[in-house]
């Protein structure tokens, strides 16, 4: 038993990854990975070690704010996945298990097991003639133009729109071709970024994913659903939708923008009122050669009733503004080195600078990633 089960790690390790450049991928959700194919089955995986120095010196070495590659001045593991995916004609199932502080920090409220779950879903396809399927289970989320997975993006760290929207879905998914360009999904969930179910009433999101050609991908999301729960007990119903572009991510020049808002129903002692955030980002790359390239970021988040954001601080968070400059190294086809520059600044003391209340912050964050 024990020589088959190492003769199949051989034929997966040997085996030549098959990957494609043809069709853009959707960089905004989990399940675009690379994969080394063994019959139906297909393996993939990565690991991101990752060194961050944040120049506030925060307490207790966890950056504010975020949930991604948030440890101060310590070697660590972001995010480290070995994902298995089996497809055929009428069935299809994908069990991807994650480690590192990527997970620690985003499924902090998830028990057991569960908090090691990136994507754990199965699906049957339900029109012999047309590719359309049901899911259900773990999914990644559609929403935002960047997901957890580092090696597909243009710059190394994430914006404030990706943080601060779900990075993972549970629920019912329908995916459907409406035309040769254009894709749509429904969702029914369990709520936003939850396994485990927080209130009575499901929640439902749409996407429509259009294709106008090989280099160019549009994204347009919608959100639904009650966010009442213990943590929130003065939420009710929020409103969401986002709209992102992805262009040309192979050529010379690649960029990627996204514009998102949100309206959240609160509930006070008398009545309620429909609160409001929003942001926008871009990100560049320009490829020098072949192994090297260099990226920028520019983004605005807005969120004065700290719906999303709470402050650590004794003020509340409005206005959060921030700009990045990066250097990523192919090492070769499936390595890369990346270095990163980036400054926030609020128009409020929302960041702490050597014990004291500060409006800016800043961050050197440097990331070597693997994969198959």
């Amino acid at each position: 038993m024990l020589k088959k089960i190492a003769l199949v790690f051989l034929v997966v390790f040997m085996h030549k990854p098959q990957c494609t450049f043809a069709q853009i991928a959707n960089t905004g959700m989990v399940e675009q990975m690379d994969s080394t194919e063994l019959g139906k089955i297909t393996f993939s995986g990565m690991v991101d070690v990752y060194y961050g120095y944040d120049f506030n010196e925060p307490k207790g070495s966890d950056r504010p704010y975020f949930v991604s590659s948030a440890r101060h001045n310590e070697v660590n593991v972001n995010l480290a996945y070995l994902g298995i995916h089996y497809r055929n004609e009428k069935v299809r199932a994908r069990f991807v298990p994650g480690f590192g502080t990527y997970m620690n920090a985003n499924y902090a409220s998830e028990s057991g097991t569960l908090r090691n779950l990136v994507e754990a879903n199965a699906g049957v396809r339900i029109s012999k003639s047309r590719d359309i399927w049901i899911d259900a289970g773990v999914f990644g989320s559609p929403y935002t133009n960047e997901s957890a997975i580092s090696k597909d993006h243009l710059i190394y760290s994430r914006s404030f729109a990706p943080e601060y929207v779900p990075y993972y879905l549970t629920g019912v998914k329908l995916t459907a071709p409406l035309s040769k360009s254009l894709t749509g999904y429904v969702y029914i969930l369990n709520g936003w970024q939850n396994i485990t179910d927080t209130n009575t009433p499901l929640s439902f999101g749409t996407q429509l994913e259009y294709r106008p050609g090989k280099r160019t991908l549009i994204n347009f999301n919608t959100y639904v659903g009650d966010e009442s729960s213990p943590l929130n007990p003065d939420f009710g119903m929020r409103y969401f939708g986002d709209l992102y572009l992805i262009f040309n991510p192979e050529g010379k020049f690649s960029m990627t923008s996204c514009i998102y808002g949100g309206l959240q129903q609160r509930f006070t002692s008398l009545t309620s009122e429909m609160q409001s955030w929003w942001q926008v980002n871009w990100i560049g790359r320009y490829n020098l050669n072949a192994r090297t390239s260099i990226s920028g970021r520019v983004e605005y988040f807005n969120d004065p009733q700290e719906i999303m954001l709470r402050s650590i601080t004794s003020e509340k968070i409005s206005n959060v503004a921030s700009c990045g400059l990066g250097l990523n190294h192919k090492v070769n086809s499936n390595a890369m080195f990346r270095l990163e520059y980036r400054n926030f600044l609020a128009d409020k003391n929302i960041f702490t600078f050597k014990n004291q209340e500060s409006n800016f912050s800043n961050l050197i964050i440097s990331s070597l990633c693997v994969w198959f």
